[in-house]
């Protein structure tokens, strides 16, 4: 029996249907707020790939649980279910970092697990990549393609949109280069993450990054910070 994992999320829906190890079918795409619209959409697109295949399905993610109860399908908390994946398949992996659309999370698997999450807050995530991308007249994609060209990094605050928004519209003004706003706005990703999400704690060795905007982990190894 294949196995079908559906995240909800509170920007996007994905699902991934796996073959004993073996990805038979993945994709992810945003809601718009219509949730249950789009992962109608989504569930049909698998239907038409697999067939009448029969799968056993569970759903994770801050929106998936009343999915779940309603439909009668297993629920994983996304926490365990992330760090139960990565002790599996990068059981090296030290520290879990993820930029959800409007939530952060940070996991330290190593020496002793513990798990922190931003506050009400979607200051260094999906959300505030996505509003510092609108004011340059792009989106994620395009903000990475601007920033891997900069020069120069400029303050900008991290932990409100409104506040770097003040930032970033001064810099606009003058003339600043798109490239060096884009890297910037990443620059105070990065600092949200140590400062907001670490808290000044140490992200050492081996670092999983899981964002919004990407597919597969992301595996480095972290100076001690």
């Amino acid at each position: 029996m294949l196995k079908l994992g559906i995240d909800v999320g509170s920007t996007t829906v994905k699902a991934v249907v796996l073959d004993g190890e073996q990805t038979v079918f993945s994709d992810y795409r945003r809601h718009n707020a219509d949730v249950r619209a789009e992962l109608a959409k989504l569930l049909q697109d698998v239907s038409r790939e697999l067939g009448d295949a029969e799968v056993q399905p569970a759903f994770t993610g801050s929106g998936g649980m009343a999915l779940a109860e309603q439909l009668d399908v297993p629920f994983v908390q996304e926490v365990i279910a992330e760090t139960e994946v990565t002790r599996r398949q990068y059981p090296d992996t030290d520290v879990i970092i993820e930029l959800g659309g409007e939530d952060a999370k940070l996991t330290y698997l190593h020496p002793t697990p513990e798990q922190r999450m931003n506050g009400t807050c979607a200051g260094g995530t999906g959300a505030f990549v996505d509003q510092m991308a609108s004011l340059l007249a792009t989106d994620a994609a395009g903000l990475n393609e601007l920033a891997s060209r900069y020069t120069e990094l400029y303050p900008i605050a991290s932990r409100c949109g409104v506040f770097a928004k003040t930032d970033v519209q001064p810099l606009l003004n003058q003339g600043v280069p798109h490239e060096d706003i884009a890297a910037s706005v990443f620059q105070a990703v990065a600092t949200q993450t140590v400062a907001g999400l670490a808290a000044g704690g140490p992200i050492r060795g081996t670092v999983m990054l899981v964002g919004p905007t990407t597919l597969t982990p992301k595996l480095t190894t972290a100076s001690p910070m």
